[in-house]
């Protein structure tokens, strides 16, 4: 049995060096090969990180490559994807899948004619500090979850992003992406998600980027910038989740769930790290004792401090998986769910009604210190 997958990357963009710097530290993987539409891209990627620059034919075609890492825009993920799985490799792709669950089941036909695998980011659930939260609530600290809030809301990309227009489109917004960071996160502590309900709105029909190179430039805006969902769990708990690019500050904690014996207070399931608090019926908020998870660990700086940052441990646990014969946590079945759940929400928001979901999951895996330690060369 091969001991690691041959791994290409389609799409240059910011998100790349991210796969690219922090693949090495990871099992399974093997970095070889990368291509972009901009030639320049591709080969500024390759000799940074010495891999082979290729065109999207090429790369498509390279015999070496298991599996192709889809970082294009979300609109063109679809597209791309097909096309890696038709070329006879393995996906995995930059969240979120597909922009409708109807792709997203065109894919997962053809990747099971093909016998081929699909996964999907985000990773971050799998982060120390959601682990831990993991453990906790599968312990019973909390005991059953009936309830709860997320909130992920801020004034929206175009002060800092190079080139925010395409987060306004169809395809765009808060929902499909940051959503699927708090969903995965969801579904991951409580389980699948059952109906949800929405309500939807935008601020305003265009908006003047800040940040450079196109400061000045006026973008429209084409979808809900404003969320405002309750989700139905098929445990029974409900949690209301608020996506917002229209607020300019708030006092909402990222995550918090709510359960018979106690509460949970889970940090920014953008991230992998961050600090977990608990209480029991003593109402007595209290940081829950720190473990000594990798995935945990500050690896990074940014501008808030050391931060730790493992994104790529979604596609080593699923290189991992396909070279075991077990169930990827990062998995196709889980990423269609969470794209259900997204697209019912926008959906709710537009007819004004209760959307049933058409899909359902199991729960990852849970990922321990030692099932980290595991995907960690």
């Amino acid at each position: 049995m091969a001991k690691e997958l041959g791994v290409g990357i389609i799409g240059c963009g910011n998100i790349s060096t991210t796969y690219l710097s922090l693949a090495p530290m990871f099992k399974g993987l093997k970095m070889l090969a990368c291509a972009d539409l901009n030639p320049n891209a591709t080969q500024l990627r390759a000799e940074e990180y010495g891999v082979k620059a290729q065109s999207v034919d090429d790369l498509l075609k390279n015999d070496d490559l298991d599996v192709i890492v889809n970082l294009t825009i979300p609109a063109t993920h679809f597209s791309v994807s097909k096309a890696i799985l038709e070329a006879g490799k393995h996906v995995y792709s930059e969240k979120p899948l597909v922009l409708s669950l109807e792709e997203g089941e065109e894919l997962r036909s053809l990747a099971k004619a093909k016998n081929l695998a699909i996964g999907c980011a985000p990773d971050t659930f799998l982060g120390g500090a959601h682990q831990l939260a993991r453990k906790y609530i599968d312990e019973g600290g909390i005991g059953r979850i009936t309830s709860g809030t997320c909130h992920v809301m801020s004034p929206g990309m175009e002060m800092w992003h190079p080139n925010p227009g395409f987060f306004f489109l169809a395809g765009g917004g808060p929902i499909l992406d940051l959503g699927p960071y708090y969903i995965a996160n969801l579904i991951n502590l409580i389980g699948p998600v059952k109906r949800v309900a929405a309500l939807t709105s935008m601020a305003n029909p265009t908006r003047t980027i800040t940040s450079q190179p196109l400061a000045g430039t006026v973008i429209p805006v084409e979808t809900p910038t404003n969320i405002h969902a309750l989700l139905e769990f098929a445990s029974g708990a409900t949690v209301t989740l608020s996506a917002s690019w229209d607020v300019w500050s708030h006092r909402h904690n990222n995550m918090e769930l709510y359960g018979t014996e106690g509460s949970i207070f889970v940090p920014d399931p953008n991230f992998f790290g961050g600090k977990v608090e608990a209480s029991g019926k003593n109402k007595d908020i209290q940081p829950l004792e720190e473990w000594d998870h990798p995935f945990g660990k500050a690896n990074q700086e940014s501008p808030q401090g050391p931060r730790a940052n493992y994104r790529t441990a979604g596609l080593a646990d699923m290189a991992m998986a396909l070279l075991s014969g077990r169930d990827p946590r990062c998995s196709l079945e889980r990423t269609l769910h969470g794209i259900d759940v997204m697209t019912s929400i926008l959906k709710s928001g537009q007819d004004g009604c209760f959307v049933d979901l058409a899909t359902t999951c199991t729960q990852p895996a849970a990922l321990g210190v030692d099932e980290a330690l595991a995907l960690l060369r």
